[in-house]
């Protein structure tokens, strides 16, 4: 048994691309027990030049994928050690594997088979014995769909500079990097998901970023707004949900952007969404941004100390705005920072 770096594994192989230059770095993890089988899918991906890793299917895990980040997994449907289904059900719900596809091998090419595929969230199904063509076509076109994915971080990237243009348009800058820390502190106080967490320190940058359409004259405004003013500035998260349109990758992140200011008795915008019907990662999203904002200096007031904050948010949490739970529950969290 071999490693390359942290990841364990049966065999390593690197095969130098020429006739597919835009697929020199991608990689393919093989899982199967039958040596024969590898050996085949080995030779056959080699002709296209991959990085091929065969891995020991007793060492096969989230994590073990998610160290190497292959472009690409070819999984035998059928073996002892591992239950391949539950495996591809893993990678699918963890959002560190989600992206790679995952290619079932099967000796029955049956449409019982192939539903289990589909509900366990493979991508393809590949008979065996393998054809060297239809292998090489199908992995060609998952690598090259991942990578077309893969490209919306420089979306990211530019939505991020965009937020941050916002963020500083005001002299009370900082706040999403005060809610991102926050967000992820309360997010793990509540025992949510790592991709719960992520989703709202994702929301922390973005939420605000369709106040880009909205004038300085109205954002920056000293005094009390007017009626059309404060509708101007509703408008903010259906521009902010627009905007975020191409982040496909992060579905999680568009409920809380859209919805952060609704509220729990059903006054709130943009759609009056009362209850649990408010997406529960926008209502927690709601809390930590209201705490920020009473805490922090605005153009229309001083910050509040920590304990008015609170007594503020439970003062409208009686008046049916807030989530009474999340409320009690943000109210211990804050003091158990404090302390």
């Amino acid at each position: 048994m071999k490693e390359v770096g942290e990841y364990p594994l049966a065999t390593i192989r690197n095969f130098k691309m020429d006739n597919y230059s835009n697929l020199t770095t991608a990689k393919i993890s093989i899982v199967d027990e039958n040596p024969l089988s590898r050996m085949t899918a080995v030779d056959l991906l080699s002709l296209d030049g991959y990085e091929v890793l065969e891995v020991d299917s007793e060492l096969v895990s989230v994590d073990t994928f998610n160290k190497y980040q292959p472009d690409l997994i070819l999984l035998d449907s059928m073996m002892r050690s591992v239950d391949s289904f539950t495996l591809c059900r893993q990678l699918k719900e963890d959002y560190r594997t989600a992206n790679i596809p995952v290619v079932f091998t099967t000796l029955t090419d049956s449409r019982k088979h192939r539903i289990k595929v589909m509900e366990a969230g493979g991508d393809d199904v590949l008979l065996k014995p393998l054809n060297r063509i239809e292998l090489s076509t199908r992995v060609k076109s998952l690598i090259n769909q991942k990578r077309l994915n893969n490209s919306l971080d420089r979306t990211e990237q530019v939505l991020f500079t965009i937020a941050k243009a916002v963020d500083s348009r005001s002299e009370y800058n900082g706040g999403s990097v005060r809610v991102a820390s926050l967000v992820k502190s309360f997010g793990e106080y509540l025992g949510l998901t790592p991709g719960e967490i992520d989703s709202l320190s994702f929301a922390a940058h973005l939420h605000d970023i369709g106040t880009i359409a909205i004038p300085d004259a109205v954002m920056l405004k000293a005094g009390e707004l007017t009626t059309e003013e404060k509708e101007l500035i509703r408008q903010h998260v259906l521009i902010g949900e627009e905007i975020c349109q191409p982040l496909r990758n992060r579905h999680g992140v568009l409920p809380i952007i859209r919805n952060h200011h609704e509220r729990w008795d059903g006054t709130g915008y943009p759609d009056g969404l009362s209850g649990s019907n408010i997406p529960y990662l926008a209502q927690i999203f709601q809390i930590i941004d209201i705490y920020d904002a009473l805490t922090s200096d605005r153009p229309h007031k001083k910050a509040y100390r920590p304990t008015e904050a609170l007594a503020i948010i439970m003062d409208e949490t009686s008046k049916g705005w807030r989530n009474p739970e999340l409320s009690a529950a943000f109210t211990n969290f804050i003091r158990s920072q404090e302390q």
